[in-house]
């Protein structure tokens, strides 16, 4: 018998503030990957700024964006990225959390819901984010590892925009999760997250960037903007 399910990005849906900017503050707050972190930035500030103008694709500047966060933890073992993964999600995602929307969640497992956290975060720090949160089903960016340790890349693309919906029907179905998707809903913040949107036949825009806001509006999707 089919399932509904509630899909929900983390960034910018349940927190406030991005996850990428805890496992930042992890090495900050230690005094580590100085130069990791140097590198990071010179990288992709500059494409920040070229955003505006239309010379970087937005869907470009995300995909490097996401492709390059392996960086912070490449060398690391499992018990390394273990510990990153605890302190990014306790420590950090606990204080940005947004009440309102996790108070939704906690609706959709009560109602016995298949609740799917769709993130581009390394996959490491989405599960443990879900751990904090009783979620069990986390889909995030694949980190490749060899020999037990972390390379620095992914071992697939990140799990952003039109990615996120095709990683979420992978996920249903090498676990056997028959999805009602036109009875289930989907929780995001962003314009580039209609794909995610259109596998659900409930989206509900969740404190929206301007297009999203304008998408939904003429939709008539739901929306939630505003504490």
């Amino acid at each position: 018998m089919s399932q509904k399910a509630a899909f929900f990005d983390i960034d910018g849906t349940l927190t406030s503030a991005n996850v990428w900017r805890g496992l930042m503050d992890y090495f900050a707050v230690r005094g580590e990957r100085r130069l990791t972190h140097l590198a990071f930035l010179l990288m992709h500030y500059p494409l920040a700024l070229l955003r505006p103008v239309g010379l970087i694709r937005e869907a470009t500047f995300r995909r490097l964006w996401g492709g390059h966060l392996p960086w912070y933890f490449r060398g690391y073992d499992a018990t390394q990225m273990e510990a990153l993964a605890h302190w990014v999600a306790y420590d950090y995602t606990a204080r940005v959390t947004r009440l309102n929307i996790l108070e939704l969640l906690r609706g959709h497992l009560a109602a016995g819901d298949v609740v799917v956290l769709v993130t581009g975060a390394p996959a490491e720090i989405g599960r443990k984010i879900g751990a904090l949160w009783g979620v069990e089903h986390v889909i995030g960016s694949p980190a490749e590892m060899r020999l037990g340790r972390y390379t620095g890349r992914l071992a697939g693309p990140p799990c952003i925009d039109d990615q996120k919906a095709i990683y979420v029907r992978q996920y249903c179905g090498e676990r056997g999760l028959d999805i009602d998707f036109s009875g289930s809903h989907a929780y995001a913040d962003s314009y580039s997250d209609l794909g995610l949107f259109h596998l659900a036949g409930h989206p509900v825009a969740v404190y929206p960037d301007r297009q999203l806001a304008e998408h939904a509006a003429r939709y008539g999707w739901r929306i939630i903007q505003g504490d």
